[in-house]
Order: structure tokens, then C-alpha cells, then sequence
């Protein structure tokens, strides 16, 4: 198939990201756009001068109309759900934004769909897809080793308004799950337990806890620790945290916006070692973003190859959320079930 027909279902600001974003890749069409608010994806649509596509406030009436060749769902968490197994039941694949689901148990359930349908549902874990990222995992890969500590700081003041300033968990369930999906890529290890203290401090302009600091024990022992605030005033990090990886033969660090760099052990005799300098080459015009995610899901749909972000996969993450957000109710250690 040369292209693809693609529905979109959200037309919030993410959705117009999206919008711009099926738009401009080559091989899809954008056929259709549909929000419970109507009126918002007319004006959305006439926006990105998409005169002449289906727009309109029923999915299911959208699918039975267009038959796409998939979905790609910006809703909020707690309609990800509903769009998704309405789209995976009339045997359309979908691309979601993050997080899966709201719950784990309706992440569970979307899972089950996909495998009832045989239609592929992946999640845009979109800051995967940073040739930064990738050359800080490679450098880890090819010069430190297996990994024993994995350490990550995120501190952003973010005055969004709206639904997250009233959320119970912003920080963890909104945005988290950004790093902690990072974290599993970078250590190629998945989570086995946490204990997690969550937190507001009173200056906070967030009704629910917008800071937290969270021990993960890894697959083969490695210790994961993420600290974050979405409530921290200066020194801002980068949105994709700042990280520090220490393995066997030495430490890698990234502060997320520059090019990631490793000190190798070159001699361990004395007191302390003495070290070489690694630089990680970082490969230009990869797609970024959204982008990428888009094209990698378009690429799975032409080949049958598993993407970054399949259902399987990522509900791995979005459980490190929510045994996170689990612990620091309850004040205790929690072990993951995914």
C-alpha cells in the first residue's frame, strides 16, 4: 500500500500538532477528524486549511464512513480507552499518544483487544525518537557495560493550567512516564519493584502532588532512581531529563540537549582509576519527535515489523507509573504486575 488513510481522533492542541504532522508525511492521507466537541475539530480542520475532509463528534459513525487504515488516537488518557477498542474492534490499527490508558486494568484490556483483532496498537513514546538518546544508549551499550545504577533528574516549573493543575498525580501519571519509558530503553531492563515518595510543596500552584522520588529495582539487579518536580522554579532541566549511567567500566552522562559523553576506566591500580574521554556520535536528520513515531508506525504497518511503543512493550512502562503512584499511597515497596 502506498499510503495510508489515516483518522484522527482529538483536536485539542496536541491534535493540530498531529494534524501538521500526518500532513506533511508522504505517505498518508488525513481523511477525517472527530472530537467530542465538534465544533472544535471544524475549527481545527479549517485551521490547517483541510477543506473537504470528514469532520464530526462520532467515532463510531467516522469508522463505518471512512474506513481508515488507522486511527491515531490524541485524546485524553481517560478516553484512550474507549477510542481505542472502538477502532481495534472494526479491525483498525492505532497510533495513541502516551499514557495507554488511565488505568492499568483498561491498558490491560486494549492489550487483549489488539490480540483479538491481530491489528497492530502502538503508543508514541515520542521521545524515543532523538538521535541524542539513542547515541547516549549506545554509548552505555558499547563502552560502559552492564549497568548497577541509572540515575535520572527531571525540574521543570511548568504553569500549564487547565486539567493537570488539578490532577491527583500530574507529575507521575502525566509526564513520568516519558522518563521512566527512557529508562527501560536506555537499560534494556524492565522494572521489578519500587518504593516511591510523593509529594506538593506549598508552594506548589498544583492541587495534587507534583513532585517525587522513586527507587526502581531493575531485571538483573540494576538500581533505577528518578527524581522529578514539576513544580521547581530555575535551574530548569531539559524535558528529557538530565542522566547518569554507571556500569563496570565507568560512567556516561547526558544532560539531555547536548551530545551524551563517558569517562572509561583506562587504569585501576591507584587510589582512584584514571580515566579516557568517550564522546557519543550523534547522527543528524534522524526523524524527531512525533515524527518519527508517526513514520515508524507507517513503516510497521508496511512490513509487519514490531515499532517502539507496541502495546506489548509499553504497557511495561505506563505499570512503572502506576506501582509508583501505588507505593507512594501506601508507603510501601510495591512489585510490578503487568
Amino acid at each position: 500500500m502506498d499510503h495510508f488513510r489515516a483518522l484522527l481522533v482529538g483536536a485539542g492542541s496536541m491534535g493540530k500538532a498531529w494534524g501538521k504532522n500526518l500532513l506533511a508525511n508522504p505517505d498518508v492521507d488525513l481523511v477525517g477528524w472527530v472530537d467530542v466537541r465538534a465544533d472544535v475539530a471544524e475549527s481545527a480542520a479549517a485551521e490547517l486549511e483541510l477543506g473537504g475532509i470528514y469532520v464530526g463528534d462520532d467515532l463510531g459513525k467516522a469508522l463505518r464512513k471512512l474506513t481508515p487504515d488507522f486511527v491515531v488516537d490524541v485524546t485524553t488518557p481517560e478516553a484512550h480507552y474507549d477510542v481505542t477498542v472502538k477502532a481495534l474492534r472494526a479491525g483498525v490499527p492505532v497510533l495513541g499518544e502516551k499514557p495507554m490508558a488511565d488505568t492499568m486494568e483498561s491498558a490491560r484490556a486494549m492489550v487483549a483487544e489488539s490480540e483479538r483483532a491481530g491489528k497492530l496498537y502502538m503508543v508514541s513514546q515520542s521521545r524515543r525518537y532523538d538521535p541524542r538518546i539513542h547515541a547516549f544508549r549506545n554509548l552505555i551499550t558499547e563502552y560502559i557495560g552492564p549497568l548497577g545504577i541509572l540515575n535520572s533528574d527531571f525540574y521543570i516549573g511548568a504553569h500549564f493550567g487547565g486539567f493537570r493543575d488539578e490532577m491527583e498525580s500530574p507529575l507521575i501519571l502525566d509526564m513520568a512516564i516519558h522518563t521512566l519509558d527512557a529508562a527501560r530503553y536506555l537499560c534494556n531492563a524492565d522494572a521489578v519493584s519500587v518504593y516511591c515518595d510523593e509529594f506538593n510543596p506549598s508552594w506548589s500552584w498544583f492541587e495534587g502532588n507534583a513532585c517525587a522520588t522513586a527507587i526502581f529495582e531493575m531485571t538483573g539487579g540494576l538500581r533505577y532512581t528518578y527524581r522529578g518536580s514539576w513544580c521547581s522554579e530555575g535551574r530548569h532541566t531539559s524535558w528529557d531529563s538530565e542522566w547518569r549511567a554507571v556500569g563496570v567500566h565507568g560512567t556516561a552522562t547526558w544532560n539531555g540537549t547536548a551530545a551524551p559523553n563517558a569517562e572509561i576506566v583506562q587504569d585501576s591500580s591507584g587510589f582512584l582509576s584514571t580515566f579516557t574521554d568517550v564522546s557519543a556520535d550523534v547522527e543528524e536528520g534522524y526523524p524527531y519527535g512525533i515524527v518519527g513515531s508517526l513514520r515508524e508506525f507507517v513503516s510497521a504497518l508496511k512490513t509487519g515489523s514490531v515499532p517502539m511503543g507496541e502495546c506489548h512493550d509499553n504497557i511495561k512502562s505506563l505499570a512503572m507509573v502506576f506501582a509508583a503512584i501505588e507505593s507512594a499511597k501506601s508507603g510501601r515497596r510495591v512489585l510490578l504486575e503487568v
